[in-house]
């Protein structure tokens, strides 16, 4: 908190990398100053729902808008049969209730649920790789007809160790094997190569999402000072607020705010680890101001009251 004291001080914006709770409590503790807050890591929804907070604009995408964009292209592909398998821990539950709500909201139906509990145990022994090819095919097996399977893991537990080794010959998607990101290495078009090229000499490694999240915050800052010819904080943050905010991300089209809780709008892309499969919002899935606004929550359904 004092860190974040001593920044304020200096400047009247913060790009912030913080879990949820020290988000909050950062913003809280800065509400009567002039800072904002740039969120380029927590993707929890409540962030932009019920404890909003009108001096946090979030960079980083949503689990919602992360499992509706999934959503959009399984259902293209017409693989609406879905076995969800979710990690113990309490981000996995928020990440499945994601998946469980992009199925209802986009018309495919979860067959069936499974949960693997973290029970501790390393997988990293000489035995490792025989114990997980036996696991994992009784744990997928007997399982009602489905079309993928889909993993909720945001702790890194289990979900790569199903693509290939489930009982069923079924492709894997969210936490493995088809992931919704905002960004991969494997972007390469809308002029991404050359953003990638200058990362890489400058970094000597690829560009993460939350690499990308932070550079789209700095680059929302360079432009609002641009755009105004100021350096005032108020008057550069009211620019990022207003319509005629815009700004390039290299996915294809200008992304902008949502104003009802300061969300970016922004393409979400569907990776495998090697290329970009798609990118979402699929054709097809239509809305009355923009298209991006069908990944995640609309304003209709919004419960944040910017404060």
């Amino acid at each position: 908190m004092e860190a974040a004291r001593k920044l304020a001080a200096r400047s009247a914006f913060i790009i912030a990398d913080l879990p949820a709770p020290a988000l909050l409590r950062v913003a809280d503790a800065l509400r009567d100053s002039d800072v904002t807050l740039f969120n380029i890591g927590a993707s929890d929804d409540r962030l932009r729902e019920a404890d909003c907070r009108a001096n946090v604009v979030h960079i980083a995408p949503t689990r919602a808008m992360l499992a509706d964009a999934l959503a959009q292209y399984l259902v293209w592909k017409q693989w609406k049969r879905w076995l969800l398998v979710s990690g113990s821990h309490d981000s996995d539950k928020l990440e499945a209730d994601a998946y469980r709500r992009a199925a209802a909201r986009f018309g495919a139906k979860i067959v069936q649920e499974r949960v693997f509990e973290d029970t501790g145990g390393a997988r990293r022994t000489d035995s490792g790789v025989t114990l997980i090819q036996r696991q994992i095919p009784v744990f997928t097996q007997q399982a009602p007809a489905y079309d993928v399977l889909i993993a909720a893991d945001e702790n890194e537990v289990f979900a790569s160790y199903l693509p290939y080794r489930t009982w069923d010959a079924r492709p894997v998607a969210g936490s493995a094997g088809l992931r919704p990101t905002s960004w991969d290495a494997a972007q390469d078009q809308w002029g991404a190569v050359q953003l990638q090229n200058r990362f890489m000499k400058l970094n000597a490694r690829r560009m993460t999402a939350l690499d990308m999240q932070a550079w789209l915050a700095a680059r929302m800052i360079g432009e609002a000072a641009a755009r105004t010819h100021s350096g005032d904080g108020k008057t550069m943050r009211a620019f990022l607020k207003s319509p005629e905010f815009s700004i390039a991300g290299f996915k294809g089209q200008r992304l902008t705010l949502r104003d009802w809780n300061l969300q970016l709008r922004q393409p979400i892309l569907l990776v495998d680890g090697r290329m970009v499969v798609s990118v979402s919002p699929q054709e097809g899935f239509l809305h009355q101001v923009s298209e991006l606004d069908t990944l995640g929550i609309d304003r209709p359904e919004s419960k944040c009251r910017l404060r």
